[in-house]
């Protein structure tokens, strides 16, 4: 369902709603405005993370991998002359470089990586192949791609953007399951890619700190999604309406944490 835009009284805002929700768009857009880009932006999180910051007014830039099967995003590109669409097929390691030097007079404010796979699911798919005795290997290494090597190679591409921007922040969806401590065990493929990754986002936030550049990887719930399936508790728009306002209060000092989406700290 598309933003539903209503022009304001003062003809510089508009009204928009989504679901009941109400958003005050700036549509006098200036180059001071904040850019973010964000991978897997076709469906569930990363397309209410397009929704709800272009209805706030950042210009956005996002990726897919098939604009063309993307309808959601090309109707909502005929509504803001601020989103920019770039198909982009993230394992080819070749075309993240190719976008980045395409933008690469673009300064970034924030960085999402939010494109992640989950693989086969014993419970609601009945296959096993992340389990013990019965991996798939070949899965394995795809889930470490996506999840795990996809963020880093991301955040390299693209940290010339982001020392550019005002913001400075990269910003990785992980999991819950990413905790040792915390996470629920059986799955072997995607909590490890998971856990692997808050590793490399707490190596980056070191390596970046003195440059002032915020690096966390996030849990954004348990959330109604493909991955998350109907019986999460946590709608997207609540979601990703509390990340944005844990991503906008982020601090050096909390760099390198892992974080809920509520900015509890979660134990690696």
């Amino acid at each position: 369902m598309l933003l539903n835009v209503i022009t304001g009284n003062t003809g510089k805002e508009k009204e928009s709603r989504f679901n009941g929700c109400a958003f005050v768009v700036v549509t006098d857009y200036n180059e001071e405005m904040l850019t973010v880009l964000i991978t897997g932006a076709n469906r569930g999180l990363g397309l209410e993370f397009v929704r709800q910051y272009l209805a706030t007014g950042w210009r956005v830039h996002a990726t897919c991998r098939n604009i063309d099967d993307a309808v959601e995003l090309k109707m909502l590109r005929g509504q803001f002359k601020h989103l920019h669409l770039h198909e982009l097929e993230l394992t080819d390691f070749s075309q993240i470089d190719k976008l980045a030097k395409n933008l690469s007079q673009h300064p970034l404010d924030l960085l999402i990586n939010n494109a992640g796979i989950f693989g086969p699911k014993p419970i609601a798919e009945k296959d096993f192949r992340q389990k013990f005795t019965h991996l798939d290997y070949q899965i394995w290494s795809d889930l470490f791609t996506v999840n795990t090597m996809v963020p880093v190679k991301m955040s390299e591409a693209f940290i010339e953007n982001i020392r550019s921007g005002d913001e400075k922040k990269i910003v990785t969806i992980s999991s819950i399951v990413g905790s040792i401590a915390d996470g629920e065990k059986g799955l072997i493929g995607y909590p490890s890619s998971k856990a692997a990754v808050n590793m490399a986002m707490a190596t980056l936030a070191h390596e970046l700190r003195e440059e002032n550049i915020i690096v966390n990887a996030v849990n954004p719930g348990w959330v109604k999604t493909d991955m998350g399936g109907n019986s999460a508790p946590l709608e997207i728009i609540d979601s990703i309406q509390q990340l944005r306002a844990l991503f906008e209060n982020l601090s050096l000092e909390q760099s390198g944490l892992f974080l809920d989406y509520d900015g509890n700290i979660i134990p690696w």
